[in-house]
């Protein structure tokens, strides 16, 4: 059986202790675990405000720099520029060892950001829209391999206990970040000069992950996992891996349509909420559009990041511990389901705004947990170079189909919002599927991930 590197470093299993019982209330921790969760949760709390920090600075640089045209057209870059960032990616992970790997990533990331800064100071144009596509681009990566490094310090067994606690950083740190930055330009703090806080706090997340290698990372686990100074085998590239493995596929066709689906159905909620506010405008000559649109989206959002805490803390941890992958999987396109259906049967405003509220909560928090669980029992090295291939392009790709979904819905198929509802409704199908398929690969290679150790150890 595949044995988690920290029960390797104790030799035996002691009784929990004070922190492992703390945090039986999010989690199932076992004796010896609380530390390295911890540093885990506090490193993707600091990662995601960070990203936060630079995701709300942003906007004004972007729409300053070329306006909301501009914005779309930027978004459609960074899938260009991904598909350069992956294969230099997997380069350089083929050529260090983990350690060097996500330290040099997040250096790399580091020395970008001051460049922003001081090409700021000499007035570099187009600046914005550079930092737009950066930022994309910046986001998913550190992300990915922050997941990437879990995925391979732990065996499947253990990040299927530990990963929906150590998600519960990220819920928190988003709106951190966010409400850092917010309250930073009501200081009158500069855009780029908030962007040294996002660096310092990308150094203090490398010390994080020096201390989880000194802690368990220098352990080599048994079968595929390898210890911090094991390079990854093979020379493939993220791209290659992918469209080589059926099961790595099935990941890819679920992250586009989950992505088709949740920015399509954005967009019907933002269709509401204009006709709306176009409405209560033509009964009412004194009614602020603007202030009616910033006070809907202002407590969406708020109840969005409430609802994603509250599912991440106390219900995510025991949907896996109970259901297994399964009920975190499925949960999101049953969710969406429900969600779209509303808009064929005439929801309302109120009604798609809870609905929409509940399936953004959803996807924040058990799916992206389902997300992180399904690379479990991939190779270390589909770990690193696929995740990262998935998490950035495949992910952008998904946004780039519903843009153009949304552009020959509205020109060309004159959809109106049940319209787009019912490609989604389809789409959420087609996901069910794909679910139910990547759930009968993931036990096939989990399997064949216990069996390889213990066969080992009887040779």
């Amino acid at each position: 059986m595949n044995i988690d590197a920290t029960t390797l470093d104790l030799g035996t299993q002691p009784r929990p202790g004070l922190l492992e019982r703390l945090l039986r209330v999010f989690g199932d921790v076992r004796a010896g675990e609380a530390a390295t969760v911890l540093l885990l949760l506090g490193n993707i709390f600091l990662i995601l405000a960070g990203y936060y920090v630079c995701k709300t600075v942003r906007e004004p640089l972007i729409l300053a720099s070329g306006g909301a045209e501009v914005k779309s057209y930027a978004a459609a870059g960074q899938a260009l520029v991904l598909m350069l960032f992956v294969p230099l990616y997997g380069w350089f992970a083929s050529k260090v060892d983990r350690s060097r790997l996500i330290y040099g990533v997040t250096l790399f990331f580091i020395i970008n950001i001051e460049l922003f800064w001081l090409g700021a100071k000499l007035g570099v144009p187009y600046l914005g829209v550079a930092f737009f596509i950066w930022v994309g681009i910046f986001n998913n990566a550190v992300i990915a391999q922050f997941w990437s490094y879990g995925n391979d310090l732990f065996s499947t067994e253990t990040g299927e206990r530990l990963f929906p606690l150590i998600g519960i950083g990220a819920t928190l740190g988003s709106p951190f970040g966010s409400g850092l930055a917010e309250r930073l330009f009501t200081m009158g703090v500069g855009a780029y000069t908030m962007l040294h806080i996002t660096a310092v706090i990308l150094l203090i997340s490398m010390g994080l992950y020096w201390l989880v290698e000194k802690r368990v990372g220098s352990t080599r686990q048994q079968g595929q996992q390898g210890g911090s100074t094991a390079k990854l085998k093979g020379r493939k590239g993220g791209f290659k891996l992918l469209a080589g493995h059926r099961y790595l596929r099935l990941i890819c066709v679920l992250l586009i349509l989950l992505n088709l689906v949740n920015t399509t159905g954005q967009y019907v909620l933002d269709r509401y909420v204009v006709a709306e506010a176009v409405s209560r405008a033509a009964t009412d000559a004194a009614f602020n559009k603007e202030a009616f649109l910033g006070a809907f989206y202002g407590g969406y959002l708020f109840w969005v990041n409430v609802l994603t805490v509250i599912l991440q803390a106390l219900l995510v941890s025991r949907i896996v511990k109970y259901l297994g992958l399964a009920g975190a999987l499925l949960a999101l396109p049953i969710v969406a389901l429900g969600s779209y259906s509303t808009v064929l049967a005439g929801a309302t405003l109120v009604v798609l705004r809870v609905a929409k509220t509940v399936e953004n909560a959803t996807d924040y928090s058990i799916m992206n947990t389902a997300r992180q669980m399904l690379w479990l029992p991939t190779s270390r090295e589909e770990k690193y170079k696929a995740k990262q291939a998935a998490d950035t392009f495949i992910v952008r790709v998904g946004d780039l189909m519903s843009a153009g979904l949304v552009y020959v819905g509205t020109t060309v198929l004159g959809f109106h919002s049940a319209g787009f509802a019912t490609v989604n409704i389809i789409a959420c199908v087609l996901w069910l599927g794909v679910g139910v398929m990547l759930l009968r690969q993931y036990r096939k290679l989990a399997a064949r991930q216990a069996v390889a150790p213990a066969a080992a150890g009887t040779g």
